[in-house]
Parts: structure tokens; sequence; C-alpha cells
């Protein structure tokens, strides 16, 4: 089956058409392509990761890992949470205003489990609004 293969791939060069050898020859133009400015607009570019201090978004649900309940530290609330992903860290927000960091999640899972942005806000507090907390 190998000498087969090998002999086939040897008798491959040989079997190129030529017309590919001869557009292969003709020089190509040299006249530069026109510049077209088809990038978005400012107003509808999306921030990249590095202009942003940190991506959010908000939770109702209990969040369970490993078979454990993950509760506000301070009051004991479990859901309704607002979830941070800033500098490759994940922070849980309780209503209350409570933030704890949790190192069972990641970025990668933030990720997974949000959609992408609906909005980008100039400050912290003005997220916080926007997501009802």
């Amino acid at each position: 089956m190998q000498r087969q293969f090998f002999a086939q791939v040897a008798r491959l060069p040989a079997q190129i058409p030529t017309e590919v050898e001869r557009i292969r020859a003709e020089p190509t133009a040299t006249d530069p392509a026109a510049v077209v400015d088809d990038f978005l607009p400012p107003e509808l570019r999306v921030p990249t990761h590095d202009q942003l201090g940190g991506r959010m978004t908000s939770w109702q649900q209990p969040l369970v890992f490993d078979s454990e309940l993950v509760a506000c530290a301070e009051c004991g609330v479990y859901r309704g949470w607002v979830i941070l992903s800033t500098r490759d860290q994940i922070w849980l927000r309780c209503p209350a205003g409570h933030q704890q960091r949790e190192t069972r999640l990641d970025t990668a899972w933030y990720n997974r489990h949000t959609g992408p942005a609906d909005s980008t806000h100039a400050t912290f507090e003005d997220c916080l609004r926007h997501l009802g907390h």
C-alpha cells in the first residue's frame, strides 16, 4: 500500500495541466489595490478586551460547585448574583453589595456561560444600575 501511495505521489507533478504552469509563469500585476475604508465606524465598534476594565453579568439562579451551594460569606444569600470577570479573576457580588472572589470559576467558565455584551458603561456603578443592582 505504501509503495502504491508513493508511486502515485511521484506521478502527481506530471499531472499538473500546462495551463497552470503558464499562469504561474506570467508576471503578476504590481498595481497597488485601491484602499477601501470598510472598517466599522467608531460608534459601531466593540471594545477589545484590553480596552475594558472587566465584564459582568447577572446570574439569578443559585450557583452549585462540587455539590456545594455558593452563598454570600457575609449575609448568606445564594441567588441573584452579579458575576464579575476582571484580570483573569471571577468575583461574585450579592444583591446586598458584598463581594467575594470565587476561585472555582475562571474566565473560560464565564465565557461559556455568558452571551455577547449588550452594552458598555463608563463606570462600575453604571453597569450595576444597568443590571438592576
